[in-house]
């Protein structure tokens, strides 16, 4: 599995009374950290807030979370989830994050259970997976239609991939 050492996932948390007030103050505050970590660092801002006794924020940008949506009131539990999975595992925590709309248990097990590895193409996947496991004489090797394999297993809904660069599929059982 892929790790991303250049994938440092941040929230910029801004104070909301500031904000309302027509001040901008606000921290960015890395987003694969200990939930508690980031509850610190939003305190510590808000402390530092121009306007006394704050207590609201909200995310009013982020980044290096490769694609996926964070919203301005999502949980810092959320957050903190998706910024260590996508830390650890990149374009592809991020590509399996949108194809399960967001859903961390679904992404976490289609890692750990449903995945075949990293492949050129969903093709050479069915390639791979049919010459391992069936003797196809040589004459006949010419007149297999891989592509067509990879669709219909795609469309049947048995596997699906991520694409995190070009010639670089993911592909993951869908059962």
């Amino acid at each position: 599995m892929t790790s991303a050492a250049d994938s440092n996932p941040r929230i910029y948390v801004a104070c909301l009374a500031a904000y309302n007030n027509g001040y901008l103050h606000g921290a960015w505050i890395d987003a694969d950290q200990d939930v508690d970590e980031i509850r610190d660092e939003i305190a510590t801002m808000l402390a530092r807030s121009p306007i006394e006794h704050a207590e609201e924020y909200a995310i009013h940008d982020y980044e290096g979370f490769e694609g996926v949506a964070i919203s301005e009131y999502a949980g810092i539990d959320t957050v903190a989830r998706m910024g260590a999975f996508i830390a650890e595992h990149g374009a592809l925590g991020a590509g399996l994050l949108e194809q399960f709309s967001g859903d961390m248990e679904q992404a976490e097990t289609a890692l750990q259970d449903c995945y075949h590895g990293q492949f050129a193409s969903l093709a050479d996947y069915m390639e791979e997976l049919t010459t391992e496991s069936v003797t196809i004489p040589e004459a006949l090797l010419y007149y297999v239609d891989w592509q067509a394999m990879a669709r219909d297993a795609e469309m049947g809904g048995d596997l699906f991939t991520i694409e995190t660069a070009h010639g670089e599929v993911h592909v993951f059982s869908s059962r």
